[in-house]
């Protein structure tokens, strides 16, 4: 189960020698892979890489039969580790995760690979996730790689580079036997191209061969003496055998043109919005031809010195691109050209933004502003200013009227969400029990910080919630609630929370949602879903892991229970009970539900069989235009249309066609007495003999109910 099946496109993986491949960044990344003859692959999901690791479970048929092992890890810090098969072994191994996240987590690992060094390539496949969108804090993979001495290859997106690039990354990880990132942003995992495929290849060396043949190098073992040795080997041996790699196999590009005064210096990975800069300022043709020279660093690190020398020798200003702080790179330059003594200035943040995303508009404007400086006869056109300088006063205003017309919309869950009614209850709980001190985890639950529900003082990481209120565990008389979600459970709370809270005899109160799968990173399973990765009913449950780790204090409850949930955490709030309180709500992805369930509904309907569907709605006469229930749910479908009495101005709430028949909102009434408005109906489709019965003997009851009723107002108005 995973947010996007790539069943039909995974055939694409067995092409051969001269096919053509069309398709996805994530697809060809995974291509790329196997024409690397990689023996293992991992990783943990998270955006923008989450596809990659769906994409590696749906061809799980074809790797088996090439002999690569693959292993869906419980954590990043797992996957880094099983990159430890390729210190003694020349096996290749390739794992993924999400950015700075997955490589905190992953840390001590890989700082300990770095050291110890790799026989085989080791090829992180790093989905960074910078800028407006990320949903992380704003950090970057580089100064990772400088601290532990590990390459970062950041190539620039276009399919037949970024395969080639994941070929040499293998080669320079074994030139240089040193790990590396090969790190993707989102546009270059969703980028649609094509490349000319190669064969497949087996793993020149199996894990079985390793297995058969143990090899023991004391030196590769991270304990003193050997960890003095390692740092010396990385200076004055792997990084030279990586820059020569890169030199000689010409890994960064130079595009060439005819204005050779100045130029351009850019990562890999935003050469694209560079390019496109220099489109729209007229300086570059659409197929990429270029009038100022461009220095393509598609290995961001390790820098190389004499390139980027050579490169400016004869010019006397170029601007770096470089996103992100701190300006790593920038400062370098400072110091290469320094040693160089080379009178070439250097600009980078004075006309970049020193943070945030370089789209294709801000980095046009730094490219406009660095020319403005050193040669501003080049701006004769920008394509954009005038269109934009127009349009301002009208965008400005339409800003202003969506602002006073459209009620704003946090990012929030998803309509018949399990957790939704979870959170509702929290906040009711909030009305009677008094402002409670709440540690929230990465996830979906992450959500529940918002509006309107804005449950949750803090967010430290992922599975780290119970951990987050271990300082608040033994103040007599009061106690904090920590919530994380079942992903986070299984990928480090149970250990660095549930564990530590039992050791320490923690008072606090653990609240765990269990909605069966990752959800928040696109559905995949984990060992509490209804089933494997491998399709077996194998389910490990939550209670019983915290049972078995000594917590004595376990309750279950379904989580649109509202009422219940609410009374049952209030009971543990309140019980006399000292010791850790683990709470398990529980109620599948409505996502992943509907997923399975929806494709089957239609299926019936269409074949002819009989089929119910729930939908709730709104009594619109009933409705007091207070919404109330929109504060208290915040759930997508349930929305406002006009009233229809002409004698009353508020609007009623309104159950859009998106309603998915959770219920929620109906329970919220019913549980925080807001009013009776809300109504259940069930649709039948292709009814029964015994459906049109029913529904016959409903009309007529119904109608001469309302007969009578209308003769007695009849009689009363007379």
């Amino acid at each position: 189960m995973a947010e996007r099946s790539f069943v039909k496109e995974v055939k694409k993986l067995r092409l051969g020698a001269g096919e053509t491949f069309y398709g996805e960044g994530i697809l060809a990344v995974t291509k790329g892979l196997l024409q690397s003859g990689v023996a293992y692959v991992g990783g943990y999901q998270g955006s923008p890489i989450s596809h990659l690791m769906d994409v590696l479970a749906d061809g799980e048929q074809i790797l088996a039969e090439l002999g690569v092992h693959f292993e869906a890890n419980g954590s990043e810090a797992s996957a880094a580790a099983m990159l430890s098969a390729s210190i003694n072994y020349p096996l290749r191994g390739a794992v993924t995760w999400k950015s700075t996240v997955g490589t905190n987590v992953a840390s001590d690992a890989l700082a300990n690979l770095a050291s110890a060094g790799v026989m085989g390539g080791a090829v992180i496949v790093i989905g960074e996730d910078y800028g407006d969108g990320a949903s992380i804090m704003q950090e970057r993979t580089h100064a990772f790689a400088m601290k532990s001495q590990m390459w970062l290859v950041n190539p620039r997106p276009n399919l037949p580079k970024m395969v080639d690039m994941l070929e040499k990354s293998f080669q320079l990880s074994e030139a240089s036997n040193t790990p590396l990132f090969f790190q993707l942003r989102i546009r270059a995992c969703h980028l649609h191209g094509q490349f000319e495929a190669k064969d497949n290849l087996r793993p020149s060396f199996t894990l079985e061969q390793a297995l058969r043949h143990p090899n023991r190098q004391p030196d590769k073992i991270i304990l003193p003496p050997y960890t003095f040795i390692h740092e010396k080997q990385k200076l004055e041996q792997r990084w030279p055998a990586a820059i020569k790699f890169i030199i000689d196999n010409a890994l960064n590009e130079v595009f060439d043109g005819p204005e050779k005064d100045i130029g351009i210096i850019v990562e890999g990975g935003l050469y694209n919005v560079v390019i496109r800069g220099l489109q729209m300022l007229g300086l570059a043709g659409s197929m990429g031809e270029t009038r100022v020279p461009v220095y393509v660093m598609n290995v961001t690190y390790p820098l190389v010195d004499s390139e980027l020398v050579d490169f400016a020798r004869t010019k006397k200003a170029v601007l770096m691109v470089e996103e992100g702080q701190p300006n790593f790179t920038e400062q370098a330059l400072n110091k290469i050209f320094n040693d160089a003594a080379l009178t070439c200035r250097i600009s980078g943040k004075d006309v970049l933004p020193a943070f945030g995303e370089y789209s294709g508009q801000v980095t046009k404007d730094g490219i406009k502003a660095f020319l403005e400086k050193y040669r501003p006869d080049l701006i004769t056109t920008d394509a954009t200013a005038g269109a934009l300088a127009s349009l301002k006063p009208t965008a400005e205003a339409l800003t202003a009227a969506m602002a006073a017309a459209v009620p704003p919309r946090p990012p929030g869950l998803c309509t018949g969400c399990p957790e939704r009614p979870f959170f509702a209850a929290m906040k009711m709980l909030k009305k009677d029990y008094g402002e409670i001190h709440i540690s929230a985890d990465i996830g979906c639950n992450s959500f529940g910080t918002l509006p309107p529900f804005q449950i949750g003082n803090t967010i430290m990481g992922y599975g780290l919630g119970a951990a987050s209120s271990s300082a608040f565990s033994s103040v007599p008389g009061q106690r904090a609630i920590a919530i994380m979600g079942d992903g986070g459970f299984w990928h480090n709370g149970l250990t660095t929370g549930i564990v530590s809270a039992v050791y320490n005899n923690s008072d606090n109160v653990f609240i765990i949602i269990d909605n069966g799968y990752t959800a928040a990173t696109g559905g995949q399973y984990i060992p509490s879903s209804v089933r494997s990765l491998k399709q077996d009913k194998q389910p490990a449950r939550i209670q019983e892991a915290v049972q078995g780790v000594g917590v004595k204090w376990v309750r279950t409850m379904r989580s649109y229970n509202i009422a219940a949930v609410k009374a049952m955490v209030h009971d543990a709030m309140t019980s006399e009970y000292f010791g850790p309180k683990v709470i398990v709500i529980e109620g599948e992805c409505m996502l992943n539900r509907e997923r399975r369930e929806k494709p089957l509904r239609m299926q019936n309907i269409k074949s002819g069989k009989r089929q119910t569907v729930a939908r709730f709605y709104v009594e619109s006469e009933s409705c007091t235009g207070d919404h109330a229930c929109i504060r208290l749910s915040g759930c997508p479908s349930l929305t406002i249309r006009p009233n229809p009495d002409l004698l009353r101005e508020d609007p009623v709430a309104y159950v859009d066609n998106s309603c998915v028949g959770c219920g929620v909102c109906g329970e919220n009434a019913h549980a925080a007495v807001l009013c009776p408005s809300f109504s259940r109906a069930e649709l039948v489709f292709n009814p029964g003999s015994w459906d049109r019965v029913k529904q016959y003997i409903r009309t007529a009851v119904i109608g001469f109910l309302q007969r009578r009723a209308d003769r007695k107002r009849a009689r009363v108005s007379l």
